[in-house]
């Protein structure tokens, strides 16, 4: 069946990559970490940012629209709760159904500037999607965090790397565990990789696992995450780019 899907979807979707080894189910990342609602006009920020995002499907908001994914929904959570920010300068570098290699390629064939306050890294699943070997993602990674960092004025505490949705849990993937599993390797490389090298995770994974039981999580694909998925990306998001922006 998953063969099936694997001939009619092509590679349309994703971005995934990682470690070479199983991952014991102990050690699962997708820890609830909802944070309470911000009251932001006192919390400081002033100004102007400017704002990176790479990726994939996930970060360019396949089936939602341009203002409903998640970069976008950051920048206008910003702007309207900030009342001395004046102007987010957003750029996003993604595209459905990208690699880490692909990512690469594209990172490598622009010039993209040094001065950005604030990126975020979200790549991997078409890695898993695509069947191709961990190993890839395991030395790419690494290459593009390094590359987010540069374009963060080589400031790692301004990078955030967020983990892979779980796509099993929509009407596409079926409750397919050997998706889960794949992915869990993934992320649990990335997470590691993050916290050896003092590089913020952010877990959203477990939101898109609520899909099945919540069909508001899910575009209208039956695959990608929902306007509401973003948001709830989002709430996630807002305090780390709060916090890393005040330091």
């Amino acid at each position: 069946m998953r063969k099936f899907f694997l001939i009619i979807f092509g590679v349309l979707f994703f971005a995934i990559g990682c470690s070479s080894e199983s991952i014991a189910a102990e050690e699962v990342v997708y820890n609830s970490v909802d944070n309470e609602d911000i009251t932001v006009d006192s919390l400081g920020l002033n100004g102007s940012y400017k704002i990176l995002s790479l990726g994939d499907s996930y970060t360019i908001g396949q089936s939602v629209c341009n203002t409903c994914r998640f970069p976008e929904q950051l920048k206008q959570k910003i702007l309207s709760g900030f009342s001395d920010v004046k102007t987010i300068d957003l750029k996003i570098v993604a595209r459905t159904g990208w690699t880490t290699t692909n990512l690469l390629n594209s990172l490598s064939s622009q010039e993209i500037g040094m001065d950005y306050d604030f990126v975020t890294l979200l790549i991997g699943v078409n890695n898993q999607y695509q069947g191709i070997s961990l190993e890839v993602y395991k030395k790419e990674f690494p290459e593009l965090v390094a590359k987010a960092i540069t374009y963060a004025n080589g400031d790692i505490n301004h990078v955030v790397v967020l983990s892979i949705p779980d796509y099993a849990y929509t009407p596409f993937g079926q409750g397919d565990s050997t998706i889960s599993e794949e992915i869990l390797d993934y992320n649990q490389f990335a997470k590691n990789y993050c916290e050896a090298n003092g590089i913020t995770f952010l877990n959203i994974t477990d939101i898109t696992q609520q899909g099945l039981n919540n069909p508001a999580l899910v575009a209208n694909d039956d695959l990608h995450p929902s306007a509401l998925s973003y948001e709830k990306f989002v709430k996630r998001l807002l305090p780390l780019f709060i916090e890393k922006m005040k330091d």
